[in-house]
């Protein structure tokens, strides 16, 4: 059986090491990992979620970066 773990703002936030308000502005904007709204005040992030969101944004250079922007 496949158990999903989901994290709160706050833990997801310290995971990501940035602030939960960016968290906060990425959803209203349209970016960052893919959430869950778990009631009309709470919202979860599933693990794996984040760690596929973070995988793809990672880079061994910066020129591999603005070629993966580019394309």
């Amino acid at each position: 059986m496949d158990t999903k773990r989901y994290l709160d703002e706050a833990t997801a936030s310290q995971l990501l090491n940035i602030s939960p308000r960016t968290l906060q502005r990425w959803r209203g904007e349209g970016g960052g990992p893919a959430f869950i709204r778990a009631g009309a005040r709470r919202v979860l992030y599933d693990a794996a979620e984040i760690e596929r969101w973070a995988s793809a944004r990672t880079f061994p250079h910066r020129a591999a970066e603005l070629a993966k922007i580019a394309a």
